[in-house]
C-alpha cells in the first residue's frame, strides 16, 4: 500500500471514519482538493460502523450547536443528490417525553429557542404521542414534543457517501495506513510517518482519529482529554406489526433511546455508571470489534429500558451489542488548531455523536482551515479550552462514568460534575469550606458557588429550574456586596506574566483598547480576530516598561495563552508565563470595602491615592500583595494578588477585621447576578467569536485611532463607521419578579422576536430577573427604540414585560465604582 502513497500533499487526515470522511469532503468542497485520507484500518472501522446513526436535535442550547447539527441533518437528507450514494437517511421523527414537570418545563424553555435556528420543535399531546409510538407505555408522560424532520440514517452508507464526494473532487483515501508519527519541526505539524516508514510531508496534519486520537497526540504533547467507554444497545427479535417508519423516542427518565430495526426493536442505552474502557490505550489492531457485554451490569439498566417498552419482552433478544465510544470531559467535541503545534489540527471526541455531529464539526473545521477562522462560535468546542489535568488516566477514570447518563439525563442549570472533583483547589478551599461554601466547577477549579449558614447545609435539597434551597443565602451575600462588604475567592482567574522588550508591541497588537500606557495602569480590553469578532475580553496591566500581566476568566485561559503564542513575531523577545497557581486572587468589593483594607494596609486607599483603574503594591498585615482597584460587580472594590502562602493569613485578617463592618463570603452566584445588574459582559458566556464589541456595547474599550492599530481594527472600523447597529446587546429587567431566567430565552420587541437572553440571573437590587442578550431590528436598534419599545421576555411559552436598556440599570453614572 506504501507503493502508492504520495510524498507530499497540501492536507493529510488521520482517520477514516465519518469525522474523517466528512472533512474531507468539506475541505474539497471549498476548493481544497489535494486531500489524503490514512485509515489504518478499513473505512469506519472504528466505532463509525455500529453507530446508531439517530439524526435527532436533543436540548440545543447554543447557535454552534443548531448550526452544526442542521448542517448534518440537511447534508445527509441529500447528499444522494450529489454521490449517487444514499445516506440511508429517512425522517422518521423524534420524540422526547417528560416524565415530570421539571424535564418538561426545560422542553418548553428550549423549544422556541431551537425553533429560531431552524429546528421545528413543537409540543405534542401525549395521546399524539401516544398514537404515533403505539409500542410505548406513556401512562407516566406529562408532556412531549415533537421534530418530525428529524430521523435516522445508515452510518456506513453516510460515510461512503461522504468519500463518494471528496473523491469525485480529488481526495485521496487509503485503507490499511497506520500513523506511527506526526512529524514537526520548530513547533509546527510538517507531515506524517507511517507505521512502515512512509513519510508525507504536508501543510496541514489533521487528526480524526476517534478514541485512538487522544494517544497519538499524547506521543507529541498534544492534550486531547477523552477516553473511550463502553456503549451498549440491545436489539429484539422481529416485532410483527411494528411500523418501520415508527420515529426515534428519546427518553431520559430511562436513559434510553428507542428506534426500530430490521423489524425489531433497538433500545440504546447512556446509562448512568458507564465503564471506561481500555484507560491505557486502544489497541491500534481493533477493527469492527466487539466488547463482551457485562450482562450482569446493565442488567438493571435494560430492566428500565424495558419498564418504557415493557411488550418488546415477549420477544428474543436477537443482540446485546457493546463497542466503545469516547467521551470529552464536558460532553462537547475538540476542534480546532492544536496549542503544541501549529499546522496541526483535530477534530474528535463526539461524545457517541459522530454522525448526528460529523457533518457539521467537519464543515466547521474546514471552513477554519480554509479561511482562517470558523464560521461559527467555537468557545464550547475549541480544543485549547482544556487544562493538562484532564487528560490524565485518573481523571479519565473517574469522569467517564459519569458522561453517558450526564449526556441523556434530565438537566438542570446550576448542575455540575460530581466525579474528577478536587483537580484544582484554592489554597483558602479548607477555609471556605468550613465557612459553609457548596462548590461548583470550573475548568477543574473547585469554585464556591454559594454560602450556607454551616457547612452542614451546604447542599442542594433538590435540583430545579425554579427557586432553589440556596436562593435566599444567595440574596443575603447580594445584598452585602451593595450594602456592606463581601470577599471572593476568585483564584481560579487565569493570570499570565507578560514579559521582554517587546511585550508592549505583542499586547498592543493584539488588544483593542490602549495597552502602551503608565506602570500602574489596568486596561480592560477585547481582543478580536480579522473579522472583528471577540477572541476575550480581560485585563492587561503595566506593571513596569517590559512588564505585563495579563487576566482572564478560566474559561479562556487555554485559548488566551495561546493567542498570545501564536502572535508573537519571529524577530521579537516575549516570555509568557503562567503564574496563576503561585498566587491567590481575593477580591474584596462593597460600599465599607475600603474602610475594611484600611484597617490591616498603611497604604493611601483614597480615590486621589489610589484611583479607579490602578494597580500597585500594598501591604496587608505582613503580605505585600499586588492590588488592583477594578470592578465586575459595580461597586468600589479591590482585586488582591496574594502569594499562595499568604493567602490564608490574607483572608483571616479579612475575615477578623471586617465583622463589625458586616464582611460575608461571597460566591459565582452572587458574583453573576452582581454583574448582570450592572450589565458587564463575559466572553464565552454572553458574547463569541462572532459578536464584535461595537455592537456588545464595548466601543468604549475600543481606539480605533491607538499608534499601531492592532488585530481587527479595519473591520471595526467599516463597523462603527455605519452608525447605529441594527444588531445591539441590550440590558433586561422584568417586570413581574416571579420568574426566573438563565439565558436562551426569547426576546419580543412590539410583538415580534428579535432575539434572545444570552445569559439571566436575578437582580436582587434591583427586584426581579435580569439578562442581557442581543437584539436585531430591521433599522437601526436606537435608543428611542430600546425606551420606547414594548419588550417581552418569553419563559417556557409564557411572555413577561421587561424593561430594555443600552445603560446598566444599575448605576448607571458609576458613582459607586469612583468614589
Amino acid at each position: 500500500m506504501d507503493d502508492t502513497l504520495p510524498t507530499h500533499v497540501q492536507t493529510v487526515i488521520i482517520g477514516g471514519g465519518s469525522i474523517g470522511a466528512n472533512t474531507a469532503y468539506h475541505l474539497t468542497k471549498l476548493g481544497h482538493t489535494d486531500v489524503v485520507v490514512l485509515e489504518q484500518g478499513q473505512l469506519t472501522s472504528g466505532t463509525t460502523w455500529h453507530a446508531a446513526g439517530l439524526i435527532v436535535a436533543g436540548l440545543l442550547k447554543s447557535e454552534a450547536e443548531c448550526a452544526i447539527y442542521t448542517h448534518g441533518r440537511d447534508l445527509y437528507a441529500n447528499l444522494e443528490k450529489e454521490t449517487g450514494i444514499s445516506t440511508g437517511f429517512r425522517d422518521v421523527g423524534y420524540l422526547q417525553i417528560a416524565t415530570n414537570e421539571e424535564r418538561l418545563h426545560e422542553m418548553r424553555r428550549v423549544a422556541a429557542f431551537m425553533r429560531r435556528y431552524g429546528i421545528n420543535n413543537h409540543e405534542v399531546s401525549v395521546k399524539e404521542a401516544q398514537d404515533m409510538f403505539p409500542i410505548g407505555d406513556l401512562s407516566d408522560v406529562v408532556g412531549a414534543f415533537l421534530i418530525p424532520e428529524d430521523g435516522r440514517a445508515n452510518p456506513v452508507d453516510v460515510t461512503m457517501s461522504l468519500t463518494k464526494g471528496a473523491k469525485n473532487r480529488g481526495a485521496r483515501f487509503y485503507e490499511g495506513v497506520r500513523v506511527e508519527e506526526i512529524l514537526a519541526s520548530s513547533g509546527t505539524a510538517t507531515g506524517i510517518r507511517t507505521a512502515s516508514g512512509h513519510t508525507i510531508t504536508a501543510e496541514n496534519v489533521v487528526i480524526c482519529g476517534g478514541m485512538w486520537s487522544r494517544q497519538l497526540g499524547a506521543k507529541h504533547g498534544v492534550n486531547l482529554p477523552l477516553q473511550a467507554a463502553e456503549h451498549y444497545y440491545l436489539i429484539t427479535e422481529s416485532i410483527p406489526g411494528l411500523p418501520r417508519d415508527l420515529p426515534v423516542l428519546e427518553d431520559p427518565s430511562t436513559y434510553t433511546y428507542y428506534r426500530e430495526e430490521v423489524g425489531g426493536m433497538m433500545l440504546g442505552l447512556f446509562e448512568p455508571g458507564a465503564a471506561a474502557w481500555k484507560l491505557d490505550g486502544i489497541p491500534d489492531e481493533w477493527q469492527f470489534g466487539e466488547i463482551e457485554p457485562d450482562w450482569e451490569r446493565v442488567g438493571p439498566d435494560l430492566e428500565k429500558a424495558y419498564s418504557r417498552v415493557p411488550d418488546t419482552m415477549n420477544y428474543g433478544v436477537k443482540k446485546l451489542f457493546c463497542g466503545p465510544e469516547s467521551f470529552t470531559p464536558d460532553l462537547a467535541p475538540l476542534v480546532g488548531p492544536t496549542p503544541e503545534l501549529r499546522n496541526l489540527w483535530v477534530a474528535c471526541g463526539m461524545n457517541s455523536l459522530g454522525i448526528l455531529n460529523g457533518a457539521g464539526t467537519g464543515m466547521v473545521l474546514a471552513h477554519w482551515m480554509v479561511d482562517g477562522l470558523p464560521p461559527i462560535d467555537v468557545t464550547g468546542i475549541n480544543v485549547n479550552r482544556f487544562s493538562r489535568e484532564m487528560a490524565t488516566p485518573a481523571f479519565r477514570r473517574d469522569r467517564t462514568p459519569e458522561l453517558l447518563g450526564k449526556l441523556f439525563g434530565q438537566h438542570y442549570h446550576n448542575e455540575n460534575y460530581k466525579t474528577a472533583r478536587n483537580v484544582k483547589r484554592s489554597v483558602l478551599y479548607d477555609r471556605l469550606k468550613q465557612a459553609g461554601a457548596f462548590f461548583g466547577e470550573g475548568n477543574g477549579w473547585e469554585q464556591p458557588d454559594w454560602f450556607a449558614p454551616t457547612p452542614e447545609q451546604a447542599k442542594v435539597e433538590k435540583y430545579s429550574w425554579y427557586r432553589q434551597n440556596w436562593f435566599d443565602w444567595h440574596a443575603e451575600e447580594h445584598k452585602a456586596a451593595r450594602e456592606d462588604v463581601i470577599v471572593i475567592d476568585m483564584t481560579s482567574m487565569a493570570c499570565f506574566s507578560v514579559e521582554g522588550p517587546d511585550a508592549c508591541a505583542l499586547l498592543s497588537r493584539l488588544s483593542c483598547n490602549d495597552v502602551d500606557v503608565e506602570p500602574g495602569r489596568v486596561a480592560y480590553t477585547a481582543w478580536v480576530n480579522e473579522r472583528g469578532g471577540f477572541e476575550a475580553d480581560l485585563t492587561v496591566t503595566r506593571l513596569s516598561d517590559q512588564k505585563y500581566w495579563v487576566i482572564v476568566g478560566e474559561n479562556s485561559a487555554g485559548h488566551t495563552e495561546m493567542r498570545m503564542r501564536r502572535h508573537i513575531l519571529d524577530d521579537e523577545n516575549v516570555v509568557i508565563t503562567d503564574i496563576t497557581a503561585g498566587r491567590c486572587q481575593i477580591n474584596v468589593h462593597g460600599p465599607k470595602s475600603r474602610e475594611l483594607l484600611s484597617r490591616i494596609s498603611g497604604a493611601d486607599l483614597s480615590d486621589e491615592g489610589f484611583p479607579f483603574m490602578t494597580a500597585r503594591e500594598i501591604d496587608i498585615g505582613y503580605a505585600v500583595v499586588m492590588a488592583y482597584r477594578v470592578t465586575f460587580i459595580g461597586e468600589l472594590g479591590w482585586e488582591l494578588h496574594v502569594p499562595a502562602n499568604q493567602a490564608v493569613q490574607t483572608y483571616d485578617l479579612l475575615m477578623d477585621a471586617g465583622r463589625d463592618l458586616g464582611v460575608r463570603n461571597a460566591g459565582m452566584q452572587t458574583l453573576n447576578s452582581l454583574r448582570l445588574e450592572k450589565a458587564y459582559r463575559d466572553f464565552g458566556i454572553d458574547v463569541d467569536n462572532t459578536d464584535n464589541p461595537i455592537e456588545a456595547g464595548l466601543g468604549f474599550a475600543v481606539k480605533l485611532d491607538k499608534p499601531g492599530g492592532f488585530i481587527g481594527r479595519e473591520a471595526l472600523a467599516v463597523i462603527k463607521a455605519k452608525g447605529t447597529p441594527k444588531n445591539r446587546m441590550l440590558q433586561f429587567l422584568l417586570k413581574d419578579p416571579e420568574p426566573l431566567i438563565y439565558g436562551n430565552e426569547m426576546i419580543y420587541l412590539n410583538g415580534k422576536e428579535v432575539g434572545y437572553i444570552q445569559v439571566g440571573g436575578y437582580g436582587h437590587t434591583l427586584g426581579a430577573a435580569v439578562g442581557i442578550g442581543f437584539a436585531e431590528t430591521e433599522g437601526p436598534l436606537t435608543a428611542d427604540v430600546v425606551a420606547t419599545g414594548q419588550w417581552q421576555i418569553e419563559i417556557a411559552d409564557e411572555k413577561y414585560d421587561a424593561i430594555a436598556s443600552l445603560k446598566p440599570l444599575y448605576d448607571p453614572g458609576m458613582r459607586k465604582i469612583k468614589c
